[in-house]
């Protein structure tokens, strides 16, 4: 089965993108995994699938690079965004259906894309660490010296610790910059950290909203190891947020074919 696909990534965090508007793809999550796999297939943090949903002008379906359908993927959802103006499905302004519930969008620029979040209504706040859902599940932790920090190491241990190890969580070091904050995530589904998540960035930002570290009342500026990223919000109590954006690059960086195998 020969498969056409473009591949884009924001901050660094890359995504296979395939138009299934014809609704013909049905991929097995082997596929997914061959696909994802940067050794020896395309390579990327995980797949969207674009397909048509009545009322909206896209659905995206998006796979970790384990192969599971996963929740909302922030960067993901701002990658697709721009994938569905390359095709002409919208202007400069989009409402997609996620996993998650509708999402709006706005193109700006060569490759700037701004996606409005769904509102967070709480955050568990425990002894050193935050708990929210922007989408997906996050747990977010302020460290020192996050540039040196043993991601991968310590967000395994807390994705897989008794709390989490069944359903999982995305784990977010955090550590305040002078004029926001430095996050650095471990991403499950990916089981790995990545450059960036866009979900935990906007959870990592909403929690320095809740401890006063941002430098502007409304927004945070968010750098992650593949780029910079911003949030704005408005806060109506201590851990209720609505009207949630999150705004980066999206970037296109080829297209191409692949054979899979259908066995």
């Amino acid at each position: 089965m020969q498969i056409s696909f473009d591949k884009y990534q924001g901050t660094g965090n890359d995504f296979i993108i395939i138009d299934n508007r014809k609704n013909e793809i049905q991929l097995t999550t082997e596929q997914i995994i061959f696909l994802c796999n940067r050794h020896t297939g395309v390579g990327a943090d995980g797949l969207i699938l674009l397909e048509l949903e009545p009322g909206v002008d896209f659905k995206m379906v998006y796979f970790n690079s384990d192969g599971n359908e996963s929740s909302m993927c922030g960067n993901g959802g701002r990658c697709i965004t721009a994938y569905a103006k390359s095709l002409g499905l919208i202007n400069d302004k989009a409402r997609f259906l996620a996993i998650d519930g509708l999402h709006e969008a706005t193109v700006s620029g060569v490759n700037e894309v701004s996606l409005k979040m769904n509102e967070v209504k709480s955050i568990e706040a425990g002894d050193d660490y935050f708990y929210l859902n922007t989408g997906s599940p996050h747990y977010v932790k302020f460290v020192q010296d996050v540039k040196d920090f043993d991601v991968y190491t310590e967000g395994k241990r807390i994705r897989n610790s008794e709390r989490f190890a069944a359903e999982g969580t995305n784990v977010n070091f955090i550590e305040k910059t002078e004029d926001g904050i430095f996050v650095r995530t471990f991403e499950r589904g990916v089981e790995a950290e990545t450059l960036s998540c866009g979900t935990g960035v906007t959870a990592s930002a909403l929690v320095a909203a809740v401890k006063g570290v941002s430098s502007q009342k409304n927004s945070c500026k968010v750098q992650a190891l593949g780029g910079n990223l911003n949030v704005k919000f408005d806060k109506v109590l201590e851990s209720n947020f609505y009207n949630i954006w999150l705004e980066g690059p999206a970037d296109f960086v080829f297209h191409g074919s692949i054979n899979l195998r259908e066995d």
